[in-house]
Order: C-alpha cells, then structure tokens, then sequence
C-alpha cells in the first residue's frame, strides 16, 4: 500500500490509495495514448476510492497530479465569497484537476468532491505532461476539451446576464440530460443532485431552485421524484433556455 495525501473538507487526512489491478482504458487518457504506452500508465497510476461528500481537491492547495473518474460523480466548485458555485460536474471516463495545469501557478483553483461512492485513477503531474510530449493525440484531444469548456463556461456567464433563474435552470437541466443521461430511463437527467447543488450549478438560491423546480413541475416540464428530476417537455425546457430577458 502507498500512502496518499487526501482532503476532507479543508482537512488533510490520512488515505490509503493502491496500485489499480485492472482498468478498461476508457477514460481521456488512456482512449488517446499509444498504445505501448498503457504499460507505463498501469505503472504510474493509483486507484482512489472516495464515499459520498469526501473532497479529495481542495482550492488553494498545490497541485498533485491529476485524476480520472472510474466510477461515480464528481463535482468540481469553487468558492465566491460565501458561496460556493459549481464549475462543472464530471462522469466516468472524465479528467479532474486539469485546471491546475499551468505555466505561471501551482495550486489548484478549484476543489472537487464525491458525489456518489466514486472510484478514481490518479497520476501524478510530472507522468501526465511527460504523456502529453510523447502522445500528439492526447494533446489534440485535450486542447478540444478545453475549448469546450471554456465555450460552456462562457455560455453560463453569459446565462447569469441574459436569462432568469427559472431559464437558467432550464438551460441547466437539458445541459445534465444532454451529458450524463446516456443509459437510464427515459426522461432521467442521469444525476441525482441535491437542491443546494443544483442552486450552486444555477448561480441561485436554495430556497429559489425549489420554487423555480416547482413551477416547472406545474407546468409538466418536468417531473421532480425526491433527488431524481425527469424532463416530460423539452420543447417547452428548450424555449424556457433560449428566452432572454425583456423577450
């Protein structure tokens, strides 16, 4: 067993990671790299489990290396005054703590947490730029994924400007269905997330998610089971998320 440094929270406390016995290579990384080279990332990577709310990024912290998604949920939020907002959500196969790639700082500016009982593979940041210098694929593949990251996260700028909270949310739930709701019953956005969640995704309030969910829900946009929200109208979601105000 390896010793591992993870975050609780803001605490540091012990983990145990271990050597990953088997992987299926479907994450970013491994879709992308030579072949001959999957050897050395079953060489190089470590298996992090995680239960529910455990935080293994935290914001200001130096940056380790960088970590995939196996199994489970990941949200990945920073905090703005008193409140925190959610960057982004991440889904098996998915890249976490890439933001703290870069030439002029050390530290990671954001901070991800579990979701779910979540499984990981972590690499350290010395072996993943060496793979990016010797796999021209992966560095293809990952500079179109920063693009499209930036092109949402400017589109959600733009969102906080332009629409009410009542269309954000509906931007917001067709954009979860669109990316995590592949293989679950129909309707399912495929994330079960708590209202506070969702309001830091929105840029909003608890108490407003639960009214603008509501009012959704009146109007058979969609239907709300406990933590599950299931889209019946998307024609209407969508005309809710392209109406800017005064329209």
């Amino acid at each position: 067993m390896v010793r591992q440094e993870r975050l609780h929270h803001t605490k540091l406390i012990p983990m145990k990671t271990k050597k990953a016995n088997t992987c299926d290579h479907s994450c970013l990384m491994c879709r992308y790299v030579l072949q001959e080279w999957l050897g050395q990332i079953d060489l190089h990577r470590k298996n992090i489990k995680l239960k529910k709310g455990e935080q293994f990024i935290s914001e200001g912290e130096p940056v380790r290396g960088i970590y995939f998604v196996q199994s489970g949920f990941i949200k990945v939020h920073r905090n703005l005054g008193d409140r925190e907002t959610i960057v982004r959500f991440a889904k098996k196969g998915e890249m976490v703590g890439h933001r703290g790639i870069s030439s002029e700082q050390s530290i990671y500016p954001i901070s991800a947490t579990a979701l779910a009982a979540t499984q990981l593979c972590f690499v350290e940041l010395p072996f993943f730029l060496s793979t990016l210098r010797i796999n021209t694929e992966l560095s293809y593949r990952l500079m179109l994924f920063f693009a499209d990251e930036l092109h949402l996260s400017e589109q959600k700028m733009a969102n906080l400007v332009q629409l009410s909270v009542k269309n954000r949310l509906a931007w917001s739930l067709l954009l979860l269905h669109r990316v995590f709701a592949e293989g679950t019953e129909d309707g399912y956005i495929g994330l079960e997330l708590s209202k506070k969640d969702l309001a830091s995704y929105v840029g909003t309030t608890y108490e407003t998610v639960y009214r603008m969910l509501a009012e959704l829900a009146d109007s058979d946009a969609i239907t709300v089971d406990k933590k599950k929200i299931f889209i019946k109208n998307k024609e209407l979601l969508n005309k809710l998320a392209t109406e800017k105000y005064g329209e």
